[in-house]
């Protein structure tokens, strides 16, 4: 896997990015606005990096390709053994989105003594899985994955998860010690842009028009558990953003 690191300072603040998502992701705002690397880069040591099956823009990812799906047990041994080939120092603050919020919590909780604060941005948990019933979250993976059979034509090699493994390996790894941890939700709900979205073809016909509210009520549920992983947690819930947080100017800021 490749990584990317700016700067002195401690701790090492490490990206984690979501499904498909490079390091990139982090170098990417809305409005011409600074991008969350440059900023946290003025004050601390960030670093970044390529999960296998990751592109960047039309190119194919940087790191070798591995089989898939895989899951979030492969990707945080993965990027323990990363940072450990790099020798970047301890301690870490591992900052997640999506999926990478699941690889970077159960980063911490294979790798505590590494670890020195937690932040989930809209991040993937199992607690989603919990909040739906069987018949809606068969519904839920399918949207998670979306359609992405063009893609796969293009690329065998994209990156794909499997949640539900990904989920088990969470509940059987040992509970997160106390540590600082920010969780930030996404606001902006799903509901209303389904319909829209199967009219489109972006989501299979099958899907219920109504199923994006099933799909907020079941995260707001699901990050309000993140919350209370730990005590003091801090959970912010009023970001005017969507799922992608990170890359809007106007939701998330560096707490310095």
């Amino acid at each position: 896997m490749t990584i990317q690191s700016v700067n002195g300072g401690s701790p090492t603040v490490v990206f984690v990015s979501g499904l498909k998502a490079s390091a990139e992701d982090w170098n990417i705002a809305e409005r011409q606005a600074p991008t969350v690397f440059a900023e946290v880069a003025k004050f601390t040591r960030v670093c970044a990096y390529d999960r296998p099956g990751t592109p960047v823009g039309e190119k194919p990812s940087r790191s070798d390709p591995v089989r898939q799906p895989t899951t979030a047990q492969d990707a945080a041994s993965d990027l323990h053994a990363l940072l450990s080939a790099a020798k970047e120092p301890t301690p870490y603050v591992m900052v997640g989105h999506s999926y990478g919020g699941l690889v970077a919590k159960l980063y911490a909780r294979f790798y505590p003594q590494d670890v020195s604060g937690l932040v989930l941005v809209d991040a993937l948990t199992e607690g989603l899985r919990e909040a739906e019933t069987p018949e809606q979250w068969a519904i839920q993976r399918v949207l998670m994955e979306g359609d992405i059979s063009e893609s796969l034509a293009l690329y065998p090699n994209l990156e794909r998860i499997d949640p539900d493994r990904s989920f088990d390996q969470i509940r059987a790894a040992q509970q997160l010690r106390p540590l600082p941890l920010i969780v930030l939700s996404a606001d902006r709900p799903w509901g209303p842009q389904i319909p829209s979205m199967i009219a489109e073809g972006k989501l299979p016909a099958h899907v219920p028009m109504d199923f994006g509210y099933v799909t907020d009520a079941a995260q707001k549920e699901a990050q309000e558990k993140l919350a209370e992983l730990v005590p003091n947690a801090k959970h912010i819930a009023n970001t005017n953003s969507g799922h992608e947080i990170h890359k809007d100017s106007g939701s998330w800021q560096p707490a310095r």
